[in-house]
């Protein structure tokens, strides 16, 4: 599990956040990253979701 804030994703008054986690795939077992741009609010919900 990964937060980072970049700084090309700040813009103005708007800040955002770029999440990565690992997901492990049920058919396979082998283990891919999943990404997303989201607000800092939402990265906790992100993180925790299955």
């Amino acid at each position: 599990m990964a937060k980072k804030s970049i700084a090309s994703l700040q813009t103005g008054n708007v800040r955002l956040t770029k999440a990565i986690k690992m997901v492990k795939s049920p058919k396979t077992g082998a283990y891919t990253f999943v990404s997303a741009i989201m607000a800092p609010d939402q990265v906790n919900d992100f993180l925790n979701k299955k």
